[in-house]
């Protein structure tokens, strides 16, 4: 959101405060000290000249207003309707009357803003700008350009407060997560822990995540120089920006049967890493899993339903509820890999798990499929659709809203957890109580043929509708540059 300018102060006179406005003088009407003049009588034909100028001035204002709102102004402006000639006329005003040089995308792009903000009771619908409305455009693919690493802010001084680093500093730094494998990152020779200190020889104390993110970002081929801080040496690395697809699942085993899967993100690419993913954990002897949706801010809906179908066999995944009560119903597609009860299914949830992860979650959960463990879910029950702009930017809009299985809403309380954990204040970020309570709560677990977890817990879920993408920038806690 951006802030109102201030209302600029009058100009102050050479011996008045800059808040008082000069003196007016008075236009002098006689010579000081002469007698006021006689009244004159006026002629009826000057009366009758002055009635018919006061007539046709009259009408010409009303015609100039009636042009004003339905019509264009002197600057071009043209109003949709009378609502908007005030939007017109306040446009008019501000190119002739204003002190300086005025920006016409700038104004353009501060009215979209508003009108989002201030007309529409909605968080979820708003105006992207032409650069942002790119880079996510890139992260929804699942592709973009750049030198492949995941990054993250730290707090040195107190790493489990992030809330407190809303801008970069010496305190709070941008960190190197992890390269992806073959990347530009990785060949360069970054590694997890490096901080990146300046981006082209510009230090990014001030800036903001996303800002800098999209500094790292560029065309395909072009080049990017990191000043990176590691183990007390600063030193330059000149990198060449590829096309890069985002890894958005991560996978490893746990003590030999337990399959964990994290999911990052519901773009384009990530039904087909989360089956190649699951495939191999199956393959390698996993008898459980645990799928991480802890921070995933959502993605395409089309995703959501395909994943779910991994552990769902049949029926109902959620239903979406457009406007005229139009109702679409999402089933399972069948074919899905882990389908059988007798594998496991735990589910990690937190906070930042919202739209399409709470899609799944409650899906898995209403259909007795899995187990959730952690915290209670984000509680976003809309789906936007993305539009592009003339000026390159982009609008999202809310177009509908989604229910569970047993019709549901996950607004305002979000999926409930099965089993709830709650994280101390300090706990360091290195111990995971929540996927440490999940381990724990499998290794009570008795495989039985034919068998199927029992929920405790009937969600309060509501599932994202629309045809396109429920997601939500602003709750990425990682990025991708």
């Amino acid at each position: 959101m951006t802030e109102r300018d201030p209302v600029p102060t009058q100009p102050a006179s050479s011996d008045l405060p800059a808040d008082q406005p000069p003196p007016v003088t008075p236009w002098p009407t006689s010579a000081p000290g002469a007698p006021a003049p006689a009244r004159r009588r006026t002629p009826p034909a000057a009366w009758l000249v002055a009635l018919a100028l006061a007539a046709l001035i009259g009408s010409l204002l009303f015609v100039s207003g009636y042009l004003v709102a339905g019509g264009s102004s002197p600057t071009g402006c043209s109003a949709p309707n009378e609502t908007f000639a005030a939007f017109c006329d306040a446009y008019s005003k501000l190119k002739h009357d204003y002190v300086d040089p005025l920006d016409d995308a700038k104004l353009a792009q501060g009215a979209i803003q508003g009108m989002f903000q201030n007309g529409v009771a909605d968080p979820f619908s708003g105006y992207m700008t032409p650069a942002d409305y790119q880079r996510a455009l890139g992260d929804l693919s699942g592709k973009f350009s750049g030198i492949g690493a995941e990054m993250a802010v730290k707090n040195l001084k107190n790493p489990s407060d992030l809330a407190a680093c809303t801008k970069l500093s010496d305190i709070c730094v941008l960190v190197v997560v992890s390269p992806f494998a073959g990347s530009p990152a990785e060949q360069a020779g970054l590694k997890p822990g490096d901080i990146v200190s300046a981006v082209d020889g510009v230090s990014v104390n001030g800036s903001t995540v996303s800002d800098e993110v999209a500094k790292v970002r560029g065309p395909s081929g072009t080049k990017v120089n990191l000043t990176i801080g590691r183990d007390k040496r600063t030193f330059d690395v000149a990198i060449t920006r590829a096309e890069i697809t985002t890894r958005e699942v991560e996978s490893r085993m746990i003590d030999g049967h337990v399959g964990y899967v994290a999911l990052h993100g519901f773009s384009d690419s990530v039904p087909g890493q989360f089956h190649d993913a699951l495939k191999q954990l199956l393959s390698r002897g996993a008898t459980q899993i645990i799928f991480d949706l802890r921070d995933n801010p959502g993605g395409f809906i089309v995703a959501a339903q395909k994943i779910a179908s991994e552990f769902i066999g049949s029926g109902l995944i959620f239903t979406q509820q457009s406007a005229g009560n139009s109702i679409t119903q999402w089933k399972a597609l069948g074919g899905g890999l882990a389908t059988d009860p007798k594998i496991r299914v735990v589910v990690l949830v937190n906070n930042g798990s919202a739209s399409a992860s709470e899609i799944v979650s409650a899906a898995l959960q209403e259909t007795n499929r899995a187990t959730i463990i952690g915290e209670h879910t984000f509680g976003k029950n809309t789906v936007q659709v993305w539009a592009p702009l003339e000026d390159g930017g982009g609008v999202r809009i809310t177009i509908s809203r989604w229910f569970t299985p047993e019709h549901h809403s996950v607004h305002p309380d979000g999926v409930q957890p099965t089993i709830a954990v709650t994280i101390p204040a300090g706990t360091p970020p290195e111990k995971d109580l929540v996927l440490d309570r999940a381990l724990a709560y499998l290794a009570t677990q008795v495989v039985r043929s034919g068998a199927s977890p029992s929920p405790t817990v009937s969600p309060a879920a509501a599932l994202p509708v629309g045809a396109l993408v429920g997601w939500d920038p602003g709750g990425q806690q990682r990025v991708f540059a």
